[in-house]
């Protein structure tokens, strides 16, 4: 059976679902998108991606003509048409097709295209092995808290990651990790959680928000302030967080071993609460 991908208001089989040549998601990398985690066949902190989606479609002026209500819809008809348990439905709205040229255009329509994927992520191989991470400069743009579409920077960290033989990569920019190539980079030192202040230097990660919500339940303190590879080399514990990875330990980073090569006990604490949280539909009060 095909899966089914929406595409501007149809919900059309895989082979069937195309855009215009002429979008300017395609040609200009001129839109956003967002990924929601789905467990046990339900949404994972859905309505918090959707108003990070609200957001960064503000911040470079694309209308939005969906309400929050008719997206949160689509994506659960996805996961119904697709019999999707576990995995992630994929979002993109693009400013529309028109002609080539830098300007917006007028009265253009913007696109929509969700498709979803089914992956393991409660009991995927790395939790238990922790991953290994490689650094990487960070070359992109200078609005990282946009979820923008163009992620070429982040395309060559991570081919570089798997030529290296690594699972993700950590972007540096002057000796500091600014973040993971699609996840929020933590270090762990005592029972402080530390982790680079939000600014346009970071995506705002909506999995960061959920893990600094659970402190409450742990004797864990958080430390925002943003630090050097030689801390990370030289921390108890590393993991990162994003929609997909969850909570995920790093054992490696740049050939040096974390926490004697295995997952921690802090990370692995987290994890678990996260977990509790997303099977319950991953809604913060």
């Amino acid at each position: 059976m095909s899966r089914i991908v929406y595409v501007n208001g149809e919900y059309l089989p895989e082979e069937e679902a195309k855009i215009s040549v002429f979008d300017r998601g395609f040609i200009f990398a001129d839109g956003i998108y967002e990924v929601s985690a789905v467990l046990g066949g339900k949404l994972v902190d859905c309505e918090a991606h959707l108003a990070r989606l609200e957001r960064s479609c503000g911040e470079i002026n694309l209308p939005l003509p969906w309400s929050r209500a008719e997206l949160v819809a689509i994506h659960e008809e996805m996961i119904k048409r697709n019999a999707l348990d576990e995995g992630g439905v994929y979002l993109q709205v693009t400013r529309g097709a028109a002609d080539r040229d830098f300007p917006f255009p007028k009265d253009i329509k913007p696109t929509l295209v969700l498709f979803t994927q089914a992956r393991n992520y409660v009991n995927a191989p790395t939790v238990k092995t922790g991953i290994k991470v490689v650094t990487f400069p960070d070359l992109r743009w200078e609005r990282r808290d946009i979820k923008s579409v163009g992620l070429l920077g982040q395309v060559l960290a991570k081919q570089f990651a798997a030529e290296q033989g690594a699972n993700d990569a950590w972007l540096v920019e002057d000796g500091v990790v600014t973040e993971g190539a699609s996840a929020t980079a933590w270090i762990v030192k005592g029972k402080t959680l530390i982790s680079r202040p939000l600014s346009n230097k970071v995506l705002p990660g909506i999995t960061r928000k959920a893990v600094l919500a659970f402190l409450a339940e742990t004797d864990f303190t958080f430390e925002e302030r943003t630090f050097t590879l030689e801390e990370a080399l030289d921390a108890e514990e590393a993991f990162i967080t994003s929609a997909t990875a969850f909570v995920m330990p790093v054992t490696s980073l740049d050939g040096h071993t974390i926490h004697n090569g295995a997952p921690g006990p802090t990370t692995l604490r987290l994890r678990e609460i996260y977990v509790d949280f997303a099977r319950k539909g991953g809604v913060l009060g």
